[in-house]
């Protein structure tokens, strides 16, 4: 099995420090923890009675990084899937919630299996993951990063705001796509050409 704190750790590097982005729906966020994961969680890490961007800015790497193995790897139940999918799904949970689930399940639907796409991780989808992974681990693998770039896409088409996350200043590949893609083989890659003709509507 993979280390999990390893991909946890790698997750956080990723998300960086800490941002207060008026275009990020998440708000105030440190090592990739938004204000509102603390309060659900009720952690009030300065002890002053109130849980604020005052905490979010107090979250380590360390308290991210256990807060993410418990919360968005095994509270989701992310160890019933195959290994291969660990990485990917883990880190679109620390960035999408339960829509990392919902985008896997839609992906196992269109391939044929029966099962609800809740963003619940029950029998039913570890069972089809499973199954799909035998036919072709690394092809389910490269599957859900495209499904996962394809969602960015989708975010950025409705919300003219966000596009600053897929698409850089200069116009090339955002983070986000650049992180959906670092996860699947690079022939599936969009190319310069092939991004600018998907992004082209945007203006």
């Amino acid at each position: 099995m993979q280390d999990i704190k390893a991909i946890a750790q790698e997750i956080v590097a990723r998300e960086g420090g800490y941002v207060d982005d008026p275009d990020d729906p998440g708000g105030a966020t440190k090592h990739g923890v938004t204000l509102g994961a603390l309060q659900r969680l009720g952690m009030d890490l300065t002890r002053d009675g109130r849980i604020d961007k005052a905490d979010v800015a107090a979250v380590s790497q360390a308290q991210a990084v256990d807060l993410y193995i418990r919360h968005y790897f095994n509270k989701p139940r992310i160890a019933a899937l195959p290994e291969m999918l660990h990485p990917s799904v883990f880190d679109m949970y620390v960035n999408a919630g339960a829509n990392a689930v919902r985008i896997l399940q839609r992906l196992l639907v269109q391939m044929g299996y029966e099962l609800a796409v809740d963003g619940r991780i029950g029998p039913k989808t570890a069972g089809a993951a499973r199954a799909a992974a035998k036919v072709g681990r690394v092809a389910l693998r490269d599957a859900y990063g495209v499904a996962r770039r394809n969602y960015y896409f989708r975010i950025a088409d409705r919300r003219p705001a966000s596009r600053k996350y897929a698409r850089t200043r200069k116009g090339g590949k955002g983070g986000w796509i650049l992180r959906a893609e670092s996860f699947i083989s690079p022939r599936y890659h969009l190319s310069e050409a092939e991004f600018q003709a998907r992004v082209s509507s945007w203006g």
